[in-house]
């Protein structure tokens, strides 16, 4: 029988890498992908990307997510 305490998702967090495109906010920095409101457990190793170093934009080197700074 499979241990589901390590399979299933917390309740709070939203599906990891399920967009191709994320806006987000100084806020929010620093940022990483999965962000820390996406499962991590179902996605890649968290990578935190230099957004402001990158002239408000970034991409995820693993699933290739494209952030970009709104504010």
């Amino acid at each position: 029988m499979a241990d589901t305490a390590q399979t299933a998702a917390p309740a709070n967090s939203a599906p990891a890498n399920a967009q191709r495109r994320y806006e987000v906010r100084r806020a929010d920095l620093p940022l990483s992908c999965p962000t820390p409101e996406m499962a991590l457990w179902n996605s890649h190793p968290r990578v935190y990307l230099p957004i402001l170093k990158q002239g408000g934009e970034a991409m995820c080197p693993y699933c290739g997510a494209h952030y970009q700074l709104v504010d």
